[in-house]
């Protein structure tokens, strides 16, 4: 019945072909991001439930030490130190793309002073790059 109508008017049918792809590309899209938001939830389930059960293994082994404390203790550690590098890493991109826009915008308009917006980005990676480095709260290397 639906394919009559289309029949009787040629520019419903060009809707329909214009539509169709943009329709396609985003049930594509939301179904792989649904998809990837379950999968990394379960992988995040599964850590933690194999972490809970090796924490209590090495508890009852321990006897009157505590080396489980230690084990947390170092997992923090490196969860700081991965995430400082990150923000360090994040930085030096933010330079970069904050270098290239002020390069792009002086190229693409000589005579204009548009290029200095490209200072912005670049002052937004020196602040992570000064938090990183200055700023950050000190961690106890533990040795």
């Amino acid at each position: 019945m639906y394919l009559a109508m289309i029949d009787a008017d040629p520019n419903q049918l060009m809707e329909l072909s214009r539509a169709l792809p943009g329709a396609i590309g985003s049930i594509a899209l939301f179904t792989f991001l649904s998809v990837a938001v379950w999968v990394s939830a379960r992988r995040a389930e599964r850590e933690s439930y194999y972490r809970a059960e090796m924490m209590k293994k090495i508890a009852e082994a321990a006897g009157g030490q505590n080396p489980a404390l230690e084990y947390l203790r170092e997992q923090e550690r490196i969860a700081a130190a991965r995430q400082l590098g990150g923000i360090k890493l994040g930085g030096l991109v933010v330079c970069g793309v904050g270098l290239g826009v002020l390069i792009f915008l002086k190229a693409l308009l000589p005579n204009q002073p548009i290029y200095l917006c490209g200072t912005i980005i670049l002052f937004v990676g020196l602040a992570l790059l000064s938090y990183a480095f200055w700023l950050a709260p000190a961690r106890d290397t533990g040795r």
